[in-house]
């Protein structure tokens, strides 16, 4: 096995200073799913600690699991790893997406330390109100021709378990993880448009609640952008881009692209062992 091989899979936060934050905004990982990418994952929690962590949707896919059951040990890791999270101190906040639709029932309450919104205000560290919600009220499909919208999850499904085994090769000849679903999606010219009413929806929805932004999930497609003064930011998702919008200390917002800061760890280990090599 190579280094980077073993980086990758055992784990690049052991060779990395735990990151400090403010909050994290996660969505769609799709626990119960071929796609999810549970591994990087957990990675990436093992390498941030924040005061508040928001799960925002689509977390666990009910919707797969009541086709056909698919839970390995690695999402029951990340399922324990979120609750110690939340047993060590972190403000846990889920807020239910489409696929994990039936914990909307459970507003309100708290479950092991977690608690269930159906959306939540956001303070920042500088005071301004950030309005979080997956976003699936805002995707007519999903909203008024659920059965497409399960049609559309069945061929989406294929092109994630085409992805898995892409990475999969891809991993074995030494490269990072990408994204083959998420380049395709992003060529659909219906998808991109779709993408740009979408966030043209949400920033309307955030100017009607007198925020100044909002955080979103759902079309798995991470963004932090300036829409006429607001601010729309999305986490991506844990099955194709493995991102995740970060809170500063300071009060400042950015993604993290897991797969790409992990690369350049491991490339940054690789030149550093070089140099102690050849000096």
């Amino acid at each position: 096995m190579r280094e980077d091989e073993s980086l990758m899979g055992a784990g690049v936060q052991d060779h990395m200073p735990t990151r400090k934050c403010r909050s994290l905004f996660i969505s769609d990982i799709h626990l119960g799913t071929k796609g999810c990418q549970a591994e990087l994952f957990l990675d990436f929690l093992r390498y941030h600690e924040a005061e508040t962590v928001y799960l925002v949707g689509d977390i666990i896919d009910f919707w797969r699991l009541k086709r056909s059951w698919y839970w390995p040990q690695l999402h029951n890791d990340v399922v324990q790893k979120l609750l110690r999270k939340g047993r060590k101190g972190t403000r846990m906040v889920y807020i239910p997406g489409n696929h994990d639709e039936l914990l909307r029932d459970y507003v309100a309450m708290n479950f092991g330390g977690i608690e269930i919104e159906r959306r939540a205000v956001h303070e920042t560290a500088t005071g301004e109100k950030i309005l979080v919600l997956h976003g699936d009220d805002f995707d007519a499909v999903v909203r008024y021709a659920k059965w497409l919208a399960f049609l559309g999850d069945w061929a989406y499904a294929i092109a994630l378990t085409t992805n898995t085994y892409f990475n999969l090769v891809r991993r074995r000849l030494g490269f990072p993880y990408w994204s083959l679903s998420a380049w395709l999606k992003l060529r659909v010219k219906n998808a991109v448009n779709f993408i740009g009413e979408f966030e043209q929806a949400l920033a309307a929805e955030a100017e009607r609640h007198e925020v100044s932004g909002i955080i979103c999930g759902h079309i798995h497609h991470p963004a932090i952008r300036d829409m006429n003064g607001l601010t729309y930011m999305n986490c991506g998702d844990w099955v194709e881009s493995c991102t995740a919008i970060v809170e500063n200390m300071d009060g400042t917002f950015e993604i993290v692209h897991w797969p790409q800061l992990a690369a350049e760890q491991i490339e940054q280990r690789r030149i550093a062992a070089e140099a102690r090599a050849a000096a």
